[in-house]
């Protein structure tokens, strides 16, 4: 009889990660599922969505006969995540919690659980992506890490494992991958990488996961779940009332309780108007949220961002890069957002950081810039900093400004 593999299957509670421990199973692993709990209060109804999530993985656990454990997360996603994500939108920017949970947390802390604590030979997930490895390959990964030392060994025989997106490109998720390390990435298995989330959840149905097929999927932020964002944030950031002012001609139309509460492309409440107003900018230093109406206002729209320091999926940027400084490729800021054609290049700092060049005006840039080329997730770097919009392009245009304009300095405080 030939060895066991035991594999750790992070359980949610909902239809994707139970059948990937399904999966597993059928596939001859012992499989251990576990429940991470990140959040423990309730929501505006006085319920806590984490004790009934656990409730149901653990039935799913039942019904597949397979060990059932969880563990806490609580302070390190508060330190890591949820703080994070509080100083992000002080500042007036829109952070992505579900990247920093799965950089931090789920790949980090879960990871070395897995295979330290448990001493499994891998951790799986109900993520919709795949990795350059086969399930043997990641078996056959090394446990220990490698030494640190001040300079890589150039003798390093391991190639690095690259993340590509699955078969549903409808439900892709290696948006929300995109920081995570080599060493985790190295040791996980994503079972439902070449399904469809329609076949996923017939699985489910003839695997008895009635339960989890009646929840509704999570749209909310990580770990937390759905809720009134403005109510939400206000719990831990004082209200700071301020004005919404029309970026055309400095009129106050309204006022707001914080910029932190709104973000960029979001609607603004402002009655009395004929069309939708839509927010612009932000000035955190005078608390100004700046509008625009209709949804096609150019003051909505720019092509070009700089990120800070950028996380490269196989360490080293693609060579191309790295020869020539520049690279054509594909772009994406939120999930699911249809590809968009662009080019970037390496700044200064050692090329640490990186510009990118959209062929498309796009709105609402904010978070994270997710990079791709042929079907690859080469990794993502925060947006610190954006490119002038048409709009302000348009005015130094009109007022026969000669001077180039290369990034929208207003708010500055904005990208400290």
């Amino acid at each position: 009889m030939g060895l066991v593999r035991k594999v750790v299957c992070a359980m949610s509670g909902g239809v994707d990660s139970s059948v990937a421990a399904l999966l597993l199973k059928r596939r001859g692993y012992s499989v251990i599922g576990v429940f991470m709990k990140n959040w423990d209060s309730l929501d505006e109804n006085g319920v806590c969505s984490t004790e009934k999530d656990c409730e149901d993985a653990y039935r799913v656990c039942q019904t597949l006969d397979i060990p059932f454990h969880h563990v806490s997360y609580v302070k390190e996603y508060w330190n890591d995540v949820f703080c994070n994500l509080l100083n992000e939108y002080e500042k007036g920017r829109t952070p992505n919690p579900d990247i920093l949970c799965n950089k931090y947390i789920k790949f980090n802390l879960f990871h070395k659980y897995a295979i330290n604590t448990l001493g499994c030979d891998a951790m799986a997930t109900g993520h919709y992506a795949r990795t350059s490895l086969e399930d043997e390959e990641v078996f056959r990964q090394r446990r220990a890490a490698p030494p640190v030392t001040l300079f890589r060994d150039r003798f390093e025989i391991r190639k690095p494992v690259r993340l590509f997106q699955g078969a549903d490109l409808a439900k892709d998720q290696t948006f929300f991958l995109s920081q995570v390390s080599q060493d985790a990435l190295r040791q996980t298995l994503f079972p439902l990488a070449g399904l469809t989330k329609e076949f996923v959840r017939k699985m489910a149905a003839e695997a008895g996961f009635h339960h989890v097929l009646k929840k509704k999927e999570s749209m909310g932020i990580c770990f937390i779940g759905e809720r009134n964002f403005e109510n939400f944030i206000l719990e831990y950031l004082e209200a700071k009332p301020g004005n919404l002012v029309s970026i055309e001609d400095g009129t106050v139309m309204g006022t707001h309780k914080g910029w932190f509460t709104l973000t960029l492309g979001q609607r603004a409440r402002i009655g009395g108007q004929k069309d939708a107003w839509f927010v612009v900018d932000k000035d955190v230093l005078t608390g100004d949220v700046f509008v625009a109406p209709t949804t096609n206002h150019p003051a909505l729209f720019r092509d070009t961002i700089r990120t800070e320091r950028f996380h490269w999926m196989a360490v080293d940027p693609p060579p191309e890069l790295a020869r020539t400084q520049m690279l054509e490729c594909h772009f994406r800021f939120i999930h699911q957002m249809p590809l968009s054609e662009c080019h970037m290049h390496t700044l200064q700092l050692q090329g640490k950081c990186v510009c990118v060049n959209l062929s498309v005006c796009c709105s609402s840039l904010a978070q994270f810039a997710v990079l791709y080329k042929s079907g690859e997730c080469l990794g993502s770097g925060k947006i610190i900093q954006l490119g002038p919009t048409e709009h302000t392009l348009q005015q130094a245009s009109n007022s026969a400004c000669s001077r180039k304009i290369k990034w929208q300095r207003k708010p500055e405080s904005l990208w400290k």
